[in-house]
């Protein structure tokens, strides 16, 4: 048993940093304790086809669960790429990769794809994981896990203090991960991020099962598993920081044009979109349609720093935006697949906003009594899509089809079907 597990086995749930509402769960007193070097000290980063070929005997050879991690290059780097992958075993020890030096970890993911995979906010790691050959079959989330079982803070943190007792350091969680040697700081706080992951998966499946959650938690880490890649997004500019400011479809074409260019740009230098151009002075260039470099310059974001040559390619885009015929300008806002904003519903359907709003007043309380975030019991466009459009016959088996045909999991058709059902039948009353 690791130091993590007696003390989780000493103090079954601590409160240090939030726990689910005391319902019989045991608490203990103390201050946690702050963890601060990994068990075997920090291992090597493997960086070359050697040293991975021995991490996936290692860790094939062990047993139990997997604590993955990966550490990416927000806000530093163009896209979501792993810089670092962290893994833990019992029997392997802990691995850190550089997934930039050995690109190729598909090896590594068939080894341990009959491996229980333990991610914190899998969804976040998953993506870049894929792009690397890592993809697993069955996992545990041990945020999902948190908020299912109704902790108020579920970052990995919050949660190894308020469960483990332990204190882990954060301070380099927004560090650039593609830097080249990584510090030995950086390396010990990555390490840790994996010390405790299966300590911790350990103490919330008991929770979990302890509230009745467990099967409910073994759906959705199912359904995170078997989700396909997300689709890129379509109009990917529209998500532009402050587009609410921009009206004009001419206004509109400048922002689609600045931001494809920004885009180009820092997809080869390979780096953050926002080290390029900011979305506030795309913004701002769309807004007053500069007629030529000169009052490009004097805007917010286009200042002194600027070059002659980057204002001419900003400007150009501009040029080319305002060329556009008429028929070629984007429209306003995107085409709605699914219901209107639900602040339109009440001049477009009434009797669909008096759904709604009874649907709303029933899941909030259903997740009050269920200690968990209303989203996590069903999901807010779930619930509207089914207000919207209702089932011609509002049964329990009608409902609870609809739920499903929206991808809502057993265990929330069963318990969201009640609370629904008396929301519709009221109002087709």
């Amino acid at each position: 048993m690791t130091d993590a597990q007696e003390t989780a086995a000493a103090s079954s749930l601590r409160t240090t940093g939030g726990a689910p509402p005391d319902d019989g769960g045991s608490t203990a007193p103390g201050a946690p304790t702050p963890l601060l070097e990994p068990r075997e000290g920090i291992p090597p980063v493997i960086a070359d086809e050697a040293g991975l070929a021995e991490v996936v005997a290692a860790f094939a050879a062990g047993s139990g669960p997997v604590a993955v991690d990966a550490e990416r290059a927000s806000g530093y780097r163009y896209g979501q790429r792993a810089y670092l992958v962290q893994l833990r075993r019992e029997g392997a020890g802990t691995a850190l990769i550089d997934p930039v030096a050995c690109p190729d970890l598909s090896a590594l993911g068939a080894a341990l794809r009959d491996t229980e995979w333990v991610l914190h906010a899998a969804t976040q790691d998953l993506p870049c994981l894929r792009e690397i050959g890592m993809v697993p079959t069955r996992l545990f989330d041990t945020e999902l896990a948190g908020r299912l079982a109704g902790f108020p803070r579920v970052g990995l943190g919050a949660m190894v203090e308020g469960v483990l007792g332990y204190v882990l350091e954060k301070g380099h969680s927004a560090v650039d991960w593609s830097t080249r040697p990584l510090p030995e700081p950086w390396l010990r706080y990555a390490a840790l991020d994996v010390e405790l992951l299966v300590d911790l998966r350990d103490a919330l499946e008991k929770e979990l099962e302890r509230q009745g959650k467990l099967e409910w938690a073994h759906q959705e880490f199912a359904a995170i598993a078997a989700a396909p890649p997300a689709e890129p997004r379509k109009d990917p500019w529209r998500r532009t920081s402050g587009m609410h400011k921009v009206r004009r479809r001419r206004q509109l074409a400048v922002v689609r044009e600045l931001w494809e260019a920004r885009d180009r740009i820092a997809q080869r230098r390979d780096v953050s979109p926002g080290k390029v151009l900011s979305d506030a002075a795309i913004v701002e260039a769309a807004l007053a349609l500069p007629a030529n470099v000169h009052a490009l310059a004097a805007l917010n974001g286009f200042g002194h720093r600027m070059g002659r040559r980057q204002l001419e390619q900003w400007q150009a885009a501009v040029d080319r935006a305002k060329a556009l015929p008429e028929a070629q300008l984007p429209q306003q806002g995107q085409a709605v697949t699914g219901p209107p904003p639900p602040r339109a519903w009440a001049d477009k359907d009434p009797a669909a906003a008096a759904r709604l709003s009874a649907a709303r007043t029933a899941i909030s309380a259903l997740a009050e009594e269920l200690s968990m975030p209303q989203e996590n019991l069903i999901t807010p466009d779930t619930v509207r899509r089914v207000c919207w459009e209702p089932p011609q016959s509002v049964t329990a088996d009608s409902v609870a089809e609809a739920l499903a045909s929206h991808g809502a999991r057993p265990w929330q058709v069963d318990l969201v079907t009640p609370a629904l059902l008396t929301a519709l039948s009221a109002e087709a009353a």
